[in-house]
């Protein structure tokens, strides 16, 4: 989430991004992003069962995947209680279809073919999202989410390097938390990786900054105005903003200062950039 050719940068937020145009968490959601001009991806990180890392976000798996009826024994769906190869057989994409939760299927900004190919959407493991993102030539944001107490032992940082290393992917990943141990943890085994500091975890506690030790934060954009993006951006840190859905919010938060908006509409953003609006 930075600053190019004195331009705003697209940012999209995979959890929720591509979220108004496809099914949240999945690749074809990725992909979508790409295309309507979105510069990265974000994803969030889940461990199954068997220890696996996952793409989801919910603790449960009921509001996104067909959990319920494939599995109408095992509420509350968590997904750290299934295997990687139970989570393969859901359907995480049937569920956008069919809510249409941001109503852009009813406005038609989602193409039949489209809806019919969401059909079916597997879970992706992070393997396959970093592949993707490598074979994209495309960025990828992963956050590391507080894992639930039975896993709270999981070497997650060491399991998420290991895997970066193995496909090569340095330059192409970014990796946030709310968890800022974990990021120190990042920032000294391997300090080329960028890292950016969640901040904003309550809707309503003020932002804890810290001692700003870290270059780039995430911060909820409900909780900032534009006299602390100045502050904060003039001590060389970056700010980027999340969910920044409307217009008026878009073109008042570029024209502060964030280094970055994350959004459920890159679509908007990126209508936005193209008509010439500058920071």
């Amino acid at each position: 989430m930075d600053q190019e050719r004195g331009r705003l940068r697209v940012i999209n937020i995979a959890h929720r991004g591509a979220r108004s145009l496809a099914p949240e968490n999945t690749l074809v959601a990725a992909a979508k992003a790409q295309e309507v001009g979105a510069d990265l991806w974000e994803t969030d990180i889940g461990v199954s069962a068997d220890g696996q890392l996952i793409l989801f976000h919910d603790d449960s798996l009921a509001r996104t995947t067909d959990a319920q009826k494939r599995f109408p024994d095992r509420a509350p769906w968590y997904f750290t209680a299934f295997t990687l190869a139970e989570l393969r057989t859901l359907d995480a994409g049937s569920w956008f279809v069919n809510a249409d939760p941001f109503g852009e299927i009813a406005a038609g900004q989602v193409s039949l073919a489209e809806q019919e190919a969401y059909h079916g959407e597997p879970i992706p493991s992070l393997r396959e999202a970093l592949i993707f993102t490598r074979e994209r030539d495309y960025r990828v944001n992963v956050e590391l989410k507080q894992l639930p107490a039975p896993l709270q032992s999981f070497p997650l940082v060491e399991r998420v390097l290991t895997l970066i290393d193995e496909l090569g992917l340095t330059d192409q990943i970014v990796i946030s938390s709310f968890v800022h141990e974990w990021l120190r943890e990042l920032h000294a085994r391997r300090p080329q990786i960028k890292i950016q500091a969640l901040i904003g975890y309550s809707e309503q506690e003020p932002l804890d900054w810290g001692k700003l030790e870290f270059k780039s934060y995430n911060a909820r954009s409900t909780l900032i105005d534009e006299r602390q993006i100045r502050a904060v951006s003039q001590q060389g840190i970056a700010v980027n903003l999340f969910v920044v859905n409307e217009e008026s919010q878009m073109r008042r938060f570029s024209a502060a200062g964030a280094a970055g908006l994350i959004t459920d509409y890159p679509q908007r953003l990126a209508a936005l950039l193209h008509e010439g609006v500058k920071r």
